[in-house]
């Protein structure tokens, strides 16, 4: 193993490689100490490291300082005999090096996903200062790292397989910033401000998930080291979206609670976040996650899987699907016209891949939607929680700018600002939870807006220091 940089791809083996992240480390540690986490760099976080890709064992629990997070590179098991599941070339062996034909998709393919990582951690770099407990703070940084980490697993996919193109890359994947206004992220959710920790679990349960199903669709690629690369990914990722998930569970309680026991059942007077903003926050970030899928009707994504680069969620297990080549067969979507109506139209089966993988993604979002209305029954509530039309709130794809209601009704432009602030955040709403975004670091204490978590990191007590702060 390198010493600097923990691996299971016999890096040392590799000196030219070697020294290009081994060069690439300083410049990524820079990036880190200014648009990481601002202000906790020095504290020791009881984080969780990636040491092998052994299922029991894979990681190690101990307090760390964050610059000295021990970022590695590490890929699935490779599987013997592992060929083509999909596409054109399906059947065929997997490929270990990039076939020109397909060496700028692949590299795009890579690049978009490498620049989501740093993204988000520059999108959450404040939110340590108003953590609503010591265990969430723990979960924030572990994000980060984390996500840093995965960055680092892109990078070393560009410097091995895409020679001085790849280096370049991996050095641009450092210049853009997340919400620059010259210089942004590449998608559009990850240039969205973060400015509170209802925002930030409802990315780690929204847009996290998209990316699931991204690294998902990428696991199934012809590309073997890519395919292996993001498998690993996958084990990481559920924990992002565990502390979303769980975040707003928390939440959800917490106002039930509120509703219970405060005076005249007033959530707000009582420091809690109504039910009905939660709601049109969880609008806005499903509604955005959705467009990171991309367009319905997308003659890239025909390219992606004809060439065995981007598979459908869980292409390669057995049953799920018939027929692997989609060279028959089309999705049924209904398309605006230019007469203002709309009409259905049939799209052919590749061209819509980037609907069938949102298709996955929705029913995801749904069982969380079954999981987080459990808890209103549970505590005998009428109330629940619901998503939006994938037509409401977009700005890619078919219906972008399209004043769609809630239920996926098409309003007059009039009609949709009237009902606007009853299903998006206002700024009286974004004020308000600003409000509530007051510190909490005290030992086995949470903030007035959160339940606290059924069970520590670790299987640790309810009172565990998760962070150890360094105070000059």
């Amino acid at each position: 193993m390198s010493d600097k940089i923990p691996n299971n791809v016999d890096l040392r083996s590799n000196r030219k490689l070697q020294r290009a992240l081994e060069g690439w480390l300083p410049s990524y540690l820079e990036w880190w100490n200014e648009m990481g986490p601002e202000g906790f760099q020095q504290d020791l976080i009881y984080l969780r490291t990636a040491v092998s890709v052994d299922t029991d064992g894979w990681a190690q629990f101990d307090y760390v300082k964050m610059p000295d997070y021990r970022w590695g590179i590490f890929l699935a098991p490779h599987e013997k005999d592992r060929k083509i599941t999909f596409g054109d070339n399906m059947g065929k062996d997997v490929w270990q090096e990039v076939p020109g034909e397909v060496r700028k998709e692949l590299r795009r393919l890579i690049v978009t996903q490498g620049d989501t990582e740093p993204a988000s951690v520059e999108q959450q770099r404040l939110l340590g200062k108003t953590a609503p407990s010591l265990y969430d703070l723990r979960n924030l940084f572990q994000v980060n790292v984390e996500e840093g980490r995965h960055l680092w697993a892109m990078v070393y996919l560009l410097m091995q397989h895409f020679g001085r193109d790849g280096r370049e890359e991996a050095e641009d994947l450092l210049k853009r910033t997340s919400g620059n206004p010259d210089s942004p992220r590449i998608l559009d959710a990850f240039n969205k401000p973060i400015d509170d920790w209802l925002a930030f679990f409802c990315f780690t349960t929204f847009t996290d998930r998209d990316g699931k199903f991204q690294l998902g669709a990428l696991a199934e690629s012809a590309f073997d080291p890519l395919a292996q690369t993001t498998r690993f990914m996958l084990t990481e990722e559920a924990h992002h979206m565990f502390v979303g998930e769980t975040g707003v569970a928390r939440v959800i309680q917490r106002t039930i609670d509120l509703m219970k026991t405060a005076p005249e059942s007033d959530v707000k007077a009582a420091g809690g976040i109504p039910l009905e903003l939660l709601q049109r926050y969880v609008n806005e970030w499903y509604s955005a996650s959705l467009d990171l899928f991309g367009s319905e009707d997308s003659s890239n994504s025909a390219t992606f899987f004809a060439a065995g680069l981007k598979g459908r969620w869980q292409e390669g297990k057995e049953g799920v699907y018939d027929d692997h080549k989609a060279l028959t067969g089309s999705y049924r979507v209904e398309v605006p016209t230019e007469g203002g109506g709309f009409e259905d139209r049939d799209i052919p089966l590749r061209r819509a891949m980037n609907l069938l993988l949102r298709d996955s993604y929705v029913e995801d979002c749904q069982r969380v939607i079954k999981r987080w209305n459990r808890i209103f029954e549970k505590a005998g509530m009428s109330e629940r929680m619901s998503l939006p039309s994938d037509k409401f709130n977009r700005i890619q794809g078919l219906y972008a700018n399209m004043p769609f209601d809630l239920a996926g009704e098409l309003l007059t432009q009039s009609e949709f600002e009237k009902k606007r602030d009853e299903w998006l955040p206002t700024q009286a709403d974004l004020d308000y939870v600003q409000s509530l975004m007051v510190c909490c670091y005290e030992l086995g204490e949470y903030a007035s807006w959160i339940a606290p978590p059924r069970k520590g990191i670790n299987g640790r007590e309810e009172k565990f220091e998760y962070v150890k702060f360094v105070r000059s």
